[in-house]
């Protein structure tokens, strides 16, 4: 009870801090916690479907995780807006040939799940968090013509799937 407390009272920047130097989730999550109706509201306005703006920020919550160490994060808020913006904006581009539905956001989500992990990275790095070729190729050690590689590839084989998913 006593840390549940103290970390309510903690700064953005500490938690952010404490979460980089100990890895314990409770820091991140309290800190995701306090924009949870920001980002639902910032999702709702993109997506238009209250289901697809609660698992958008559910999605957003699960990949941010693992991966914030990768990012230099100064102020945190007007950072999560803009990942939380690319991230919704992305959806919406990736759906776009067709109506976006709630089946198709799914379909999204799953096939993402199935593409091979070379091709999931790339793709997630480039297109949801916006890295160029360099930033993906110096965090995950592929070179650079596996990234464009990976990518292309990535992207038919989204296509294909959430194809076949949706018919």
């Amino acid at each position: 009870m006593f840390f549940k407390r103290t970390i309510s009272k903690l700064s953005d920047e500490e938690l952010l801090t404490h979460y980089a130097q100990s890895g314990d989730t409770e820091y991140f999550g309290e800190l995701y916690n306090r924009y949870i109706p920001l980002l639902y509201g910032l999702c709702l306005k993109y997506l238009q479907d209250e289901d697809r703006a609660q698992e958008a920020v559910m999605q957003l919550f699960e990949d941010l995780l693992p991966k914030l160490g990768n990012y230099e994060i100064k102020v945190f808020k007007p950072w999560l807006y803009r990942v939380a913006t690319n991230h919704c904006l992305q959806l919406l581009r990736l759906l776009s040939e067709e109506e976006s539905s709630e089946d198709r956001l799914k379909a999204l989500h799953h096939c993402l799940e199935k593409l091979p992990e070379e091709q999931r990275t790339s793709i997630t790095r480039f297109f949801l968090e916006e890295m160029s070729y360099a930033d993906i190729v110096e965090q995950t050690g592929f070179t650079l013509n596996n990234v464009k590689s990976y990518i292309q590839n990535g992207k038919r084989n989204l296509k294909i799937c959430i194809k076949k998913q949706t018919l």
